[in-house]
């Protein structure tokens, strides 16, 4: 029955299309384990996310391993923080009778309820202590990092889609991206259309992602100030989004994610005007990447990869010559024995 149930979810857009769409939230199982979207739409943002990264690593001075490695202890550190970042300021909120524990926190986790800021917070914690431990620039990866964050959250925001969650108010019958879903209409009453925040801060962390990418990149001029702008663009958008969700965590009367992201975006604007204005007066500033240092690292991996490349041409060369000698000895003489006359 339970299956059943699942299978017979639906999300619908009406003023755009009609028909419904279909949604299971589970993806799969394995033996008697299920296996969420959410958890695999969550995964392939971070995957999509590194993998930008990767790529982009040799124009920030740093190599693929670094990425690896920033992006393994980030992310796990990202994963327990937005986690326990939803859970603590939801047992805060004295409206929310249901109270999470250790265990329903770590069990419930396929229902939802990671938040993005102690995801951020607590991601960047991780990068910073991976940064110290290889004595890289932590600001030039917390470059990198915004406009991974951005790819993450774009995509790991559709998790939410099938999940029927962290949508808005209800809207007017008529608005175009109107959104309501067989949960939706419990929640809210059938009939009624809401906000899909979900979709609206996708397109937003999209739309941010370009910017900085062709644009912002362009006329960088301190390590550190593309993250400024990711947490500018993305607090701003998260201010005014924030503000048509139903299921904000609260301080009091104060959403907190609206009030970090607003007050995140207005710091960080004042800081790269500050930062700019200093470095437009100094003569001896350079980034990360055009240091001796980040120079001879990129040099040396470069060097590593080549020599790696080289040997397994070397064994696959040695393995092709082994296996054609014992074909040539297995191999009959088409003259026959020389031994015969």
């Amino acid at each position: 029955m339970n299956n059943i149930k699942l299978l017979a979810e639906h999300v619908e857009f009406p003023n755009l299309f009609s028909g419904e769409i279909p949604i299971d939230r589970v993806a799969f199982k394995i033996f008697d384990f299920n296996v969420y979207w959410y958890a695999i739409i969550i995964a392939a943002g971070l995957l999509l996310a590194v993998l930008y990264c990767s790529v982009r690593a040799k124009k920030f001075g740093f190599t693929s391993d670094d990425i690896t490695d920033i992006a393994l202890i980030g992310g796990l550190c990202g994963f327990v923080g937005a986690r326990a970042y939803y859970c603590i300021f939801w047992n805060l909120n004295p409206e929310n009778t249901y109270k999470f524990t250790l265990w329903t926190a770590i069990s419930e986790i396929h229902m939802g309820g990671l938040a993005i800021y102690g995801g951020i917070i607590a991601g960047v914690i991780g990068g910073i202590l991976v940064c110290k431990h290889k004595k890289i620039s932590m600001l030039t990866a917390m470059d990198l990092g915004g406009c991974g964050f951005l790819i993450g959250q774009s995509i790991g925001r559709w998790g939410n889609f099938v999940n029927q969650e962290a949508y808005g108010a209800a809207t007017a019958p008529d608005y175009i991206f109107g959104m309501t879903g067989s949960h939706i209409a419990t929640e809210m009453g059938r009939g009624t259309l809401v906000h899909p925040c979900f979709l609206y801060e996708s397109v937003w962390c999209i739309l941010g992602l370009l910017i900085i990418h062709f644009i912002l990149s362009k006329i960088q001029t301190f390590d550190g100030e593309l993250f400024l702008y990711y947490v500018i663009w993305y607090g701003s958008g998260r201010g005014f989004i924030e503000g048509l969700r139903t299921d904000s965590l609260y301080i009091g009367p104060l959403r907190v994610s609206q009030l970090l992201g607003i007050a995140s975006a207005v710091f960080c604007l004042i800081l790269v005007i500050y930062i700019k204005l200093r470095i437009k007066h100094s003569d001896n500033y350079r980034r990360w990447k055009d240091t001796e240092t980040a120079k001879i690292r990129t040099e040396n991996y470069q060097k590593a990869l080549s020599v790696e490349k080289e040997t397994a041409k070397a064994y696959k060369a040695m393995a092709a010559v082994r296996k054609n000698s014992k074909k040539e000895e297995l191999a009959p003489s088409i003259l026959g024995d020389d031994n015969e006359e």
